[in-house]
């Protein structure tokens, strides 16, 4: 029944994303320790400093055998004493549980260093800006699939061919200098780089300069993206209308139109919401040199920003939600792949 295979595909991406967790923490299980080390030594000076503050009458004696309980208490408490394997456990449990703890340099916005808090506040920014692309190419790239399915062959067909060959294969951040070189700074229609102004505006002017400093980098996306996309679509869609019900439909005299976006379009439309999903959850992992380009404060450059600081806590974060996230996509595209086509199976029953 489709509720077991629910059940069944569910455990299988969670203990998936359980085992991938438990990779990254065994990767990074020797410099974690060290931060971890580190940040306890942190804390149990500055309570030293509070009790000083505070007038504690404590003997040398007292203060040493203090500090040294207090520091076994917190490795304890963090399973530092423990085996390699145990250590490795108990962070991948802390991991998939979402208690990330504390960078070691990078701050949010608003100073915090809860590495949730800095990369729930880098996520909205990554899917704002290619989540907008992903939709500019998909509407733009469906439409010209059609249109080039519809007259296979014509010109029109051939040489947005030749352009897809030729545009397809340059990578984003190449055509992103090219683009930022002319229109930023030959030419300066756009700004050259990050989401505000500064100083930043306010009201509505707020969302009109985020707008006006997404149109460069949109652009960029947009004139790569709905090529492939548009060259995909025709492939399905003329595959599609060679099918038995397509010349059914034209034998009883269903408009060309309706056959192409309404037969032909939603028996097609499995693959081309699997590229849009696909699509929308690798934005989530951010576009390291891209966005760098364009000083896009975003997933990619707090990736780099953290391996380059060598801020461990939020490097596993960052990787540890993106997985989780792209995991539980997949799992979602499978769920519904049996409502987009009915020809699809499900534990070999129909």
């Amino acid at each position: 029944m489709y509720w077991k295979y629910v059940v069944r595909r569910l455990v299988y991406a969670f203990l998936t994303f359980l085992a991938v967790v438990f990779i990254f923490s065994a990767l990074f299980n020797t410099i974690a320790d060290r931060v971890v080390r580190a940040q306890i030594q942190e804390q149990v000076n500055g309570e030293s400093r509070a009790f000083a503050r505070q007038g504690t009458q404590r003997t040398q004696d007292q203060f040493v055998t203090w500090k040294a309980q207090r520091t076994a208490e917190l490795y304890g408490m963090y399973h530092l004493e423990e085996p390699l394997l145990s250590r490795v456990f108990w962070r991948t449990i802390d991991t998939v549980s979402f208690r990330l703890g504390e960078s070691t340099i990078i701050r949010s916005s608003d100073g915090q260093r809860s590495v949730m808090t800095i990369v729930l506040e880098r996520i909205p920014r990554t899917l704002l800006l290619f989540g907008v692309a992903i939709t500019l190419d998909l509407l733009i790239g469906v439409f010209l699939g059609m249109w080039k399915a519809q007259k296979a062959g014509g010109l029109m067909d051939k040489t947005t061919s030749i352009g897809t060959m030729v545009v397809f294969g340059m990578p984003p951040w190449w055509l992103g200098m090219l683009l930022v070189m002319f229109l930023a700074f030959t030419i300066p229609i756009f700004p050259s780089g990050a989401m505000h102004s500064t100083p930043t505006p306010q009201g509505i002017g707020y969302t009109l300069d985020l707008i006006y400093h997404m149109l460069l980098p949109i652009l960029t996306l947009v004139v790569i993206g709905f090529w492939g996309i548009s060259y995909t679509v025709r492939n399905i869609v003329l595959g599609t209308i060679q099918e038995d019900f397509i010349m059914s439909a034209r034998a009883r005299g269903v408009p060309e139109r309706k056959i192409l976006f309404g037969h032909a379009l939603r028996s097609a439309a499995p693959p081309i919401v699997t590229l849009s999903v696909l699509g929308l959850l690798g934005s989530l992992f951010g576009g390291i040199l891209f966005e760098g380009i364009f000083s896009w404060p975003g997933m990619g450059s707090l990736y780099w920003q953290a391996v380059q600081q060598n801020d461990i806590p939020v490097l596993m974060g960052n990787l540890s939600l993106t997985t989780g996230i792209w995991i539980a996509g997949l799992a979602f595209l499978d769920l519904i792949y049996g409502f987009l086509d009915p020809r699809v199976k499900v534990a070999g029953k129909a």
